[in-house]
């Protein structure tokens, strides 16, 4: 069975979808910021993935800022022990707005 030929219409449709496509891609200010810092946590917690987890398994490399990397100790322990004085200092912050409230 033949499918019959496309009508004007369809293409009318195309062109009011990328009309309204293009009225679509407007962001705020407030968007793109927020956008910019959601990327940029993505990114650090990437590089410190890296650090801490991927580069331990990986063999030595030869150039000497990945070596270096690979060899750190530092990076490694910093974000899992950051973690434990983080929940201790949000919830100081809590206690000392609870008392101040109610002081």
């Amino acid at each position: 069975m033949r499918r019959p030929a496309a009508s004007v219409s369809v293409g009318s449709k195309l062109q009011s979808v990328a009309k309204k496509s293009k009225e679509m891609i407007h962001f705020s200010r407030d968007q793109l910021m927020g956008s910019a810092f959601v990327a940029f946590g993505i990114i650090l917690f990437v590089g410190f993935f890296y650090a801490a987890v991927v580069s331990k398994m990986l063999p030595p490399y030869e150039n000497w800022l990945l070596a270096a990397i690979q060899n750190d100790r530092y990076y490694c322990l910093l974000v899992p022990l950051t973690l434990p004085v983080i929940i201790v200092a949000v919830y100081l912050h809590w206690l000392s707005m609870k008392m101040f409230k109610h002081a």
